[in-house]
């Protein structure tokens, strides 16, 4: 698979994800709240790692940095 998220979108989902586990902690959310803030957390996490988003590819987006031609 082409990769679709680049570094800035990747710092900002990460940034996103760690505010969501922060939340999660720090307001004890249980139940379904809990489970929905922590699977979108670990669904961000994994587009940062893998480098794909579905959701891009669906979309026809791409974050990615264009390489320069020399």
């Amino acid at each position: 698979m082409k990769k679709n998220v680049g570094k800035t979108d990747g710092v900002i989902r990460l940034i996103l994800v760690a505010i969501l586990v922060i939340l999660y902690f720090s307001l004890g959310l249980k139940g379904t709240v809990g489970i929905i803030v922590l699977g979108i957390a670990v669904i961000l996490c994994l587009t940062v790692v893998t480098g794909v988003c579905p959701l891009y590819m669906l979309l026809g987006i791409n974050t990615c940095e264009k390489k320069g031609k020399k």
